[in-house]
């Protein structure tokens, strides 16, 4: 499940299992559905 979150700068998505972060909430649940769920390697 992606998480929503309110920021100063926009709304932000939040893969529920790693806790990547992403601007489109198609990307966000995209990602989810191939989440390994460990911590990102990366920052998005």
């Amino acid at each position: 499940m992606v998480a929503e979150t309110e920021r100063e700068d926009g709304t932000w998505f939040e893969c529920e299992e790693c806790g990547l972060m992403f601007d489109d909430r198609q990307d966000a649940r995209q990602h989810e559905a191939a989440c390994d769920a460990e911590e990102p390697a990366y920052i998005q």
